[in-house]
């Protein structure tokens, strides 16, 4: 099974972002869409596969705090 996380954009440069996934920053290929600095996206296998809006990404994270709390 393979899953997508939504991480903040925090940088921009060219086709890669510095991405924000809850105070784990991580480069990520954008060659799929077309971020802003402080938008989300969501990302699979080290790409951006979709910018998000901020309560959908927000929903996502808060699934994984919970699943992660369950461990």
């Amino acid at each position: 099974m393979c899953i997508a996380i939504p991480g903040k954009v925090v940088e921009l440069r060219g086709n890669t972002a510095r991405v924000d996934f809850s105070g784990n920053t991580v480069d990520v290929n954008t060659g799929l869409v077309d971020p802003q600095v402080g938008q989300y996206v969501l990302v699979h296998a080290g790409c951006a596969i979709e910018v998000m809006e901020h309560d959908a990404a927000q929903e996502i994270i808060d699934l994984f705090d919970e699943i992660e709390e369950l461990r």
